[in-house]
C-alpha cells in the first residue's frame, strides 16, 4: 500500500472521528440536561480484529477521546478492547459502532 493511500485513509478516519466526536457531544449534551436517571452505563467488551499494538491504541485513543466513551483496558493479547459507556441501553449496538467506525477504517490504514 502506497503512502498516499495511507494518508488518505488516515484523513477519512479524521473526518470520521470529527463527525463522531460532534454526534457524540450532542448526546452527552442531552443526556446530561436530560433526566440522568434513565441513563444505562456499561462495561462493555469489544472483540478485537486489529493486528498491531499501534492499531489498538490508536482505537483505544479515539474510543476515550469520543464523549460518553472511555477505554478501560487492552487484554495481553490485544483481542479484548474494554470500554465504559455512559449509556449503553443495546451493548451490542456499541461494539458494532466502535467495530464500524473506528475499527474498520483502521484496519485498512494497518493495511
Amino acid at each position: 500500500m502506497t503512502i498516499v493511500k495511507r494518508i488518505g485513509m488516515s484523513m477519512t478516519l479524521g473526518v470520521v472521528f470529527i463527525g463522531e466526536l460532534v454526534r457524540s457531544s450532542v448526546a452527552v449534551a442531552r443526556q446530561v440536561l436530560g433526566d440522568s436517571s434513565q441513563l444505562e452505563p456499561a462495561i462493555i467488551a469489544v472483540p478485537l480484529d486489529l493486528r498491531s499494538r499501534a492499531g489498538v491504541t490508536a482505537l483505544a485513543n479515539c474510543v476515550s477521546l469520543t464523549p460518553g466513551t472511555t477505554s478501560l483496558h487492552v487484554s495481553e493479547d490485544l483481542a479484548t478492547l474494554y470500554v465504559h459507556v455512559l449509556d449503553a441501553p443495546q451493548p451490542e449496538a456499541v461494539v458494532e459502532s466502535i467495530k464500524t467506525t473506528f475499527e474498520t477504517r483502521l484496519k485498512e490504514i494497518e493495511g
